[in-house]
């Protein structure tokens, strides 16, 4: 169970996040303007927020500057809820440091989806370390290493090799490793998890055979 704050002016929509959050299991808080956040801020710091960009009282995109800037809020997890669909209000708030976006109207499965995949990714990212016997997965340095041995891998081949080590002995589906490793929202082709699994195979050596596909369901590493 995570502690969520969500920053949004309609009252209708934000109690529509809030009853679909406490559903799924979280402790969820709701604030109709950055003062009153700012304010709950000062006592406890949730494990994640819901940022609208229009605010009475101050842009969704100055909170997310201003969280970025303060060494206790550098790392939460923020997910920006916005009406802005052009290309550059998206970057934009990527930029100014959020960690995902929801259009609206949006899902309640979307938005719960969105939220887990987030929760998942950055309580990854606080494990220092990752082993598989003598392969290790350093989050610090972000390189991977066999008995001592560096190995070269791409971005997402790391975070697919990080994501299966992380679950080692699980069968993982191939919908949940596109959500999990490429995002919910990516509509490139499904084949591209075969193509990763290839790639890692080679670069991984004995290691990569490790990596077993189990038919019509998706890989495992052992």
């Amino acid at each position: 169970m995570a502690l969520i704050y969500i920053i949004e002016d309609d009252d209708s929509i934000r109690e529509i996040e809030e009853l679909a959050l406490i559903n799924a299991g979280h402790k969820v808080l709701g604030f109709s303007c950055a003062k009153d956040f700012y304010d709950k801020m000062n006592d406890v710091i949730p494990d994640l927020c819901l940022v609208d960009i229009m605010l009475p009282d101050e842009s969704g995109n100055e909170i997310v500057k201003k969280l970025r800037k303060n060494p206790e809020t550098k790392k939460l997890p923020v997910i920006m809820v916005t009406a802005k669909t052009t290309e550059l209000d998206l970057v934009r708030g990527i930029e100014d440091g959020a960690d995902d976006y929801i259009k609206k109207p949006f899902s309640v499965m979307e938005l719960i989806s969105r939220v887990k995949a987030l929760l998942r990714r950055t309580q990854a990212e606080d494990i220092k370390e990752l082993r598989l016997d003598e392969l290790v997965i350093n989050n610090e340095k972000h390189e991977v290493t066999i008995s001592g041995n560096h190995v070269e891998l791409t971005y997402k081949e790391y975070e697919f090799l990080s994501f299966l080590v992380l679950n080692k002995g699980i069968v993982l589906n191939r919908d949940t490793i596109m959500e999990q490793v490429w995002g919910a929202d990516y509509e490139g082709e499904s084949r591209t998890i075969d193509m990763h699994v290839k790639t890692l195979r080679q670069k991984l050596g004995d290691y990569g055979s490790r990596i077993k596909t189990v038919r019509n369901v998706g890989y495992v590493i052992e």
